[in-house]
């Protein structure tokens, strides 16, 4: 009967430590995760490439339909810069985060001047650029905010550890030392003093 209930108790122990052994998927590094701990994040230059290709699409066929920025060019537009800063590695948030004024500054006058008809002269061509983009700036504020926010949670919500930005930011403030440890240490070197030195006859 022992040899039987001392059998028993260590293949219950084997099988513990073997269960113990296989941790929970918790999916991948946070420092490689998108936004979903599930799902892996794209480099930074495809997540760049992603919100390119969607604005320069959506101010494409705006020009040609109406000829100025427009619906297609606002839901193309800001889909593709939170997708971007969304679905890029969370070691590579900073370019997807401020990247939504870059890109409507520069593809809307590309876009413009390469599909649009102008006349030629000076005035005009400016005109037939500032338009677009005197008509982007509320949609460019929109994704701004938009990507600005996710990236912010995910920098808080996905911590890589003690070496990540928020870290060293919160390690650069100065320690003060409270006023109780101050006294007690200004009494200890006093009382230091007082015993060191010589008494007087």
């Amino acid at each position: 009967m022992t040899t039987r209930g001392t059998g028993r108790r260590d293949a219950g122990t084997r099988g513990g430590a073997a269960r113990g052994a296989d941790p929970a998927p918790t999916g991948w590094p946070v420092a490689e995760r998108s936004a979903l701990a599930t799902v892996l994040g794209i480099p930074p230059l495809a997540a760049v490439a992603l919100a390119l290709v969607l604005t320069g699409l959506g101010v494409f066929i705006d020009v040609l339909r109406i000829g100025t920025v427009g619906a297609v060019f606002s839901i193309a537009y800001v889909l593709g810069c939170v997708l971007a800063v969304t679905w890029v590695r969370r070691r590579n948030l900073f370019g997807p985060m401020v990247q939504p004024p870059l890109l409507a500054a520069v593809l809307i006058p590309v876009v413009v001047l390469l599909v649009g008809r102008s006349g030629g002269g000076l005035t005009e061509t400016v005109l037939m650029i500032g338009a677009p983009l005197v008509n982007a700036f509320p949609t460019m504020a929109v994704a701004t905010g938009l990507s600005l926010l996710i990236g912010l949670v995910r920098l808080i919500v996905q911590r890589t550890g003690p070496e990540d930005a928020l870290s060293r930011l919160g390690g650069l403030g100065v320690r003060s030392e409270p006023v109780s440890e101050r006294r007690d240490s200004g009494a200890a070197r006093g009382g230091g003093r007082t015993s060191g030195s010589p008494r007087r006859s």
